[in-house]
């Protein structure tokens, strides 16, 4: 009988545990909304999102939106508080959120992969400052609206010019992850009352998943509706290439440094991610350490070679270095690269300045890659092969 108890006991005390396990489990999962933003906020329904992982937006009644943004898988998250236009922010909200009051106008935008995102919805019009210079952009409705004077150049996202972003009332600064490197320039721009959002969108494992960080955009600017359209767009062309049989073929993405070394993607980078949807399969299979926020590995031209020499194809990524035209501008960088199976096949292809730039084409990109895969090159949009 007394073991029976015991047993009973145990079993009770087991259940209460897992059963508060569960419990929090639910409240780290649910974030702010469990732990109440604000008591004057009613929570609608949230974004449903088909691949980005490194945001969410929470929708609530009357027009609000809360976005938040990972900055690491399980780890902290920043919040923002999108207040509809005529509306007042919430006296209770929790003061850890970053308020944005529609409309949102005077962009000062240093993250250079959202600008190919504002010119998809339409929104060129809400960016007032850049943080590269006129010659700088390879996306040409930004190039035009700089020549024009409509965008300013205000500075490097380390060294951005104060002066001219506060006298025109900047209204919200959009950073890369570069910033905290300088968490000085953050603050400061903090103290003058400009709210920061720092873009994640490289940080999606999946292609498509940078993309969609378009439809985040498209709320900023409310443009949700072209926003959805312009993923779907990119969808299309990414499903028309998705389940077709693999190729088999072996494909590297590298360019040459300065002082000779190999500048390659990790394993677990996107761009590999890219080939691998294609059809492809990246030569790397198990390279960088995935703790490591850096996209890239540099490897000696030898480790290289040994890696990559019967490499199936080459693609150089000029948007680094430069634009090649003729392979003998490749093998020039190194005479082991002559002795590559894709050299001698002609099988290299070399990216346009644009590639980075265009975070709305990554669907096309796979195209793009399938195609050259295929040995069907006469139309690629943002690939060439070297003669």
């Amino acid at each position: 009988m007394r073991t029976r108890r015991i047993l009973a006991l145990f079993c009770i005390i087991f259940s209460i545990t897992v059963s508060t396990g569960l419990r929090s489990c639910k409240r780290q999962s649910d974030g702010l909304r469990e732990k109440e933003i604000s008591k004057s906020l009613v929570y609608s329904h949230s974004m449903d999102l088909k691949y980005a992982k490194r945001f969410s937006v929470d929708y609530y009644e009357n027009g609000y939106a809360l976005i938040r943004i990972t900055r690491e898988e399980s780890g902290p998250e920043d919040c923002l508080l999108v207040v509809p236009e005529g509306c007042q922010a919430p006296t209770d909200l929790n003061p850890d959120i970053i308020l944005l009051e529609q409309p949102i106008k005077n962009i000062y935008l240093a993250a250079s992969a959202a600008m190919d995102m504002f010119v998809s919805v339409d929104a060129l019009d809400r960016i007032r400052f850049s943080g590269l210079k006129t010659d700088g952009w390879y996306i040409k409705e930004a190039r035009a609206a700089m020549e024009q004077g409509e965008i300013l150049y205000a500075g490097k996202y380390g060294a951005p010019d104060y002066e001219r972003i506060v006298s025109e009332g900047c209204g919200l600064a959009i950073e890369n992850t570069m910033i905290y490197h300088t968490p000085q320039v953050k603050e400061q721009l903090e103290r003058f009352g400009i709210p920061v959002m720092v873009d994640y969108s490289s940080y999606e494992t999946e292609p498509l998943g940078r993309t969609e960080w378009v439809r985040l955009y498209g709320l900023l600017t409310g443009r949700e509706d072209l926003a959805r359209k312009a993923f779907e767009s990119e969808l299309s062309a990414f499903e028309a290439v998705d389940g077709r049989e693999a190729s088999g073929k072996t494909v590297a993405f590298f360019y040459v440094t300065e002082n000779g070394g190999v500048n390659v993607r990790k394993s677990s980078d996107y761009l590999p991610r890219m080939i691998e949807q294609a059809g492809g399969r990246y030569v790397f299979e198990n390279l960088g350490d995935e703790e490591s926020a850096s996209s890239s590995v540099t490897l000696q031209m030898e480790e290289f070679y040994a890696a990559a020499r019967e490499t199936d194809y080459l693609i150089y990524n000029s948007t680094v270095d430069r634009e090649l035209t003729k392979l003998e501008e490749l093998t020039a960088k190194s005479s082991l690269l002559k002795d590559f199976k894709a050299v001698r096949e002609g099988n290299v292809y070399c990216t346009s300045k644009n590639l980075y730039q265009s975070s709305m084409a990554l669907g096309t990109i796979i195209l793009d890659i399938h195609e050259m895969l295929a040995g069907r090159d006469k139309e690629l949009t943002y690939l060439y092969r070297l003669k």
